[in-house]
């Protein structure tokens, strides 16, 4: 499930409803009203919190609780309801009697349209949050509430019978509360011992709408109970459908405990993950997009120095039919590449990135097209545009005039990118088997690159113009216009533009191994753009 599908509501709800969360402090920041801020906000509400209680606790218990004073509790409340429409409201920890019948009249007067409540009374740790006489006061408080979601020690309490030891159990005693109390009951089953965690919706008619996800191997559960209540309440005010809240809180809640462990936090029962979908589609920083892309064509890249054209250039096998065919089509590209450049640099969102695309467009044409056409002189062979390199541009150009700026830039950086490691590659590969040939240690193998001498190796002064230190630092400013724009730029747009990348980056292996498979057929007369 994604982050979109979490956040889409129900026409005419709202899309960031007006969330209050009443309930305690944990300073720990995995439970209590903390929870609830991150709930919230990860299904897109805007939270508030009145403060029922402090408590000095961390990830392994409890060690004390300060009620505030409820006069204060009440300014709290009466100061919200006054100024801002309230959409949905969460409550959790009410340490006592007071605070608790304090919150019922509130609610009672400005009856929210969504109110659920998470009777907090012990702590995933095992302690006690409530005192028992408080027990009675909030079961009045169901009168005000729309859905209850105790786990199975509170819900033992509110019924006041043993803790269930079954499913089977722990449902009847959610129907007992839910006709009881005229109030839906979500029963959770996260304390029963088994393979899965069932979770129930119960009506008050004793109808229910079963929940089960794989019980997540973690013990970083601090604030479950809180999390789900939180995310329930925000999501019902979009939905405005209690089991497509709840399915939709309970998956999110499953890849939060199973994103947990990233956060390495506490010694105890570590928190929740609450933003582990938000955090996935952060944009990146410094060169990790750049990295990433890179990672991602590891294939392609393995791919392009197994091809026979890249090891017969080498060798200075090749082919002179072959070299004349890649020749061609790489002017014939180029003059099509100069074309995207120049859009680029029409897209490009500062006055740097506009003179640099407009001056790779200029090189296209003025310096590399010129370099071809004194190679081509000597090594004549007259093609139309091939059907890879026909491909090619026609990606190219769908990404420039269709695509955005950032999808521009992710399809033409390969051509930057794998040609200077290409060109990095071959030519210090070619530098070395000369000097080593000059140094009186050539093998046989060797003799195959040249003896060294001028105009031994067929391809050795174009091997040489490799090592062009120049493209090499316009590839690099490209790389890092690439991470500027994946920074820039929305979620969907950098998997579009990883997309543009990796198609590019394909592109560029079947160039390279075009002339084995088109070289030989029958030439024509060279195309004009």
């Amino acid at each position: 499930m994604t982050y979109d599908t979490l956040t889409t509501p129900f026409q005419g709800r709202p899309v960031h409803p007006r969330v209050l969360s009443i309930a305690g402090s944990d300073p720990s920041g995995g439970a209590g009203i903390q929870a609830d801020i991150k709930a919230i906000s990860a299904h897109g509400g805007y939270a508030m919190t009145v403060i029922t209680a402090l408590t000095a606790q961390n990830t392994q218990g409890v060690r004390s609780v300060h009620i505030p004073p409820v006069d204060f509790l009440m300014q709290q409340l009466e100061a919200l309801s006054e100024d801002i429409a309230i959409d949905s409201v969460k409550i959790g920890m009410l340490a006592n009697a007071e605070v608790i019948r304090a919150v019922g009249d509130w609610l009672e007067e400005t009856r929210p349209a969504v109110v659920v409540l998470d009777p907090v009374m012990v702590a995933s740790s095992g302690d006690s949050l409530i005192s028992g006489e408080a027990r009675e006061a909030l079961l009045e408080l169901l009168a005000h509430t729309h859905l209850v979601t105790p786990n199975l020690p509170e819900l033992a309490v509110l019924v006041s019978e043993p803790e269930a030891r079954t499913w089977e159990e722990a449902l009847h005693q959610g129907k007992i509360l839910a006709a009881a109390r005229n109030v839906q009951v979500l029963v959770k089953g996260g304390h029963l011992a088994s393979d899965v965690c069932p979770d129930a919706l119960i009506a008050p008619d004793g109808s229910l709408v079963e929940f089960t996800a794989a019980r997540v191997d973690t013990a970083n559960t601090h604030g479950t109970g809180c999390t789900l209540s939180a995310a329930v309440a925000t999501l019902q005010a979009q939905t405005g459908e209690w089991s497509a809240s709840v399915g939709r809180a309970k998956a999110w809640l499953t890849q939060a405990l199973q994103a947990s462990g990233e956060l390495n936090v506490g010694q105890g029962r570590g928190p929740l993950n609450h933003f582990h979908a938000l955090w996935a589609t952060a944009a990146p920083q410094g060169g990790e997009f750049s990295a990433s892309l890179w990672a991602e064509i590891s294939g392609q890249r393995a791919a392009i120095f197994e091809l026979d054209f890249i090891k017969e250039l080498l060798a200075g096998t090749l082919p002179r039919e072959h070299f004349g065919y890649y020749l061609v089509q790489d002017a014939l590209y180029l003059g099509a590449y100069s074309r995207v450049l120049a859009h680029a640099s029409a897209l490009a969102p500062t006055e740097e990135e506009q003179r640099f695309w407009a001056q790779g467009a200029q090189n296209c044409l003025a310096v590399e097209l010129e370099l071809h056409k004194v190679w081509l002189a000597k090594n004549p062979h007259k093609h139309l545009m091939g059907p890879v390199t026909k491909h090619y541009v026609d990606h190219l150009a769908a990404a420039a005039f269709s695509g955005s700026y950032g999808e521009v830039v992710a399809a033409v950086l390969p051509c930057y990118w794998l040609y200077a490691e290409v060109g990095r590659v071959l030519h210090a590969q070619f530098v070395a088997a000369e000097k080593e040939i000059f140094d009186g240690v050539g093998t046989v193998a060797l003799d195959a690159v040249g003896s060294g001498r001028e105009g031994a190796h067929p391809y050795g002064e174009w091997l040489a113009t490799y090592a062009d230190e120049e493209f090499a630092e316009a590839t690099r400013t490209a790389v890092e216009i690439a991470d500027a724009a994946a920074r820039r730029g929305s979620e969907r747009e950098r998997q579009r533009m990883r997309a543009a990348f990796a198609h590019s980056a394909q592109f560029e292996v079947d160039f390279f191994d075009a002339p084995r498979l088109h070289a030989d057929s029958t030439p024509h007369r060279v195309a004009r753009d």
